[in-house]
């Protein structure tokens, strides 16, 4: 077990929502090598057991579970099955997301909806059910995942609207709950090589391996970035020793400028 994640002889315990594939599922991965239970939380249970798979093949221990997190029944009862099945959830990386990308004039009300739901209503409604254990063990990490696209995007008012919103929550939660040993931050990608950074790619006809040309070309480090980039990111946050890093917004862009 790494030190991070243990208290004595027991693990503690996280939740990565959205894990399934992508930054989630790098997340649940590293979070799990640092020594954490990894709660493996996605929209589709099935589709979280392949990193429930690859955790348990390295050695760790894990557990799918499948709540839509902008459902408040469907969290509190994932929470508690989570607290039930592994233990009391310390550690929460608000990492679901969704996309519905549109020029504002085109944007419907749903894809408005469904945006801030995933995004802001699910960080608020995990963070709500999750913050008790955490005030209980007088020791808590928070993460929420932002967006270089918070500085604004065009195409991408709901988004946008939703991964800045989740930057207020963040230096909020970090203030309210300071006093319980819990800290509370975000992080803001720049661009990621996952499934969603595909969809986009595809949305403009542009060839995938040309938008990540096209991409790194802007950027200082020359390339895009992986996942395990901003798991690398994550596994800081969560540690005993960021313990005085809170309310902070990290833009993981490979640069300066985003």
């Amino acid at each position: 077990m790494g030190e991070a994640g243990t208290t004595g002889a027991t693990s503690r315990v996280a939740i990565v929502t959205g894990a399934a594939r992508g930054i989630g599922a790098a997340t649940a991965v590293r979070l799990a090598q640092d020594g954490f239970a990894v709660a493996v939380l996605d929209l589709d249970e099935a589709a979280a057991k392949g990193t429930v798979e690859a955790i348990e093949a390295a050695g760790g221990r894990a557990l799918a579970v499948g709540a839509d997190v902008s459902d408040a029944e469907q969290v509190e009862t994932a929470v508690n099955r989570v607290a039930a099945e592994l233990g009391p959830p310390t550690v929460l990386v608000n990492n679901a997301g969704v996309l519905r990308d549109n020029m504002l004039f085109k944007m419907s009300d749903s894809d408005w909806d469904i945006v801030m739901n995933v995004h802001l209503r699910g960080a608020f409604l995990m963070t709500r059910a999750v913050q008790k254990h955490m005030i209980e063990a007088k020791w808590g990490r928070i993460v929420s995942m932002s967006s270089v696209s918070a500085l604004g995007n065009r195409g991408q008012a709901n988004y946008s609207t939703a991964k800045a919103g989740l930057q207020g929550f963040t230096k909020t939660v970090a203030i309210e709950l300071g006093k319980f040993g819990v800290t509370a931050n975000a992080i803001a990608p720049g661009f990621i090589q996952t499934e969603m950074t595909k969809s986009t790619a595809d949305r403009m006809g542009i060839p995938f391996d040309d938008f990540i040309k096209g991409a790194a070309a802007q950027i200082p480090v020359a390339r895009v970035g992986q996942p395990e980039d901003i798991a690398h990111l994550v596994s800081f946050l969560v540690s005993e020793g960021a313990g005085f890093v809170s309310g902070q917004v990290v833009y993981a862009a490979g640069g300066p400028r985003v």
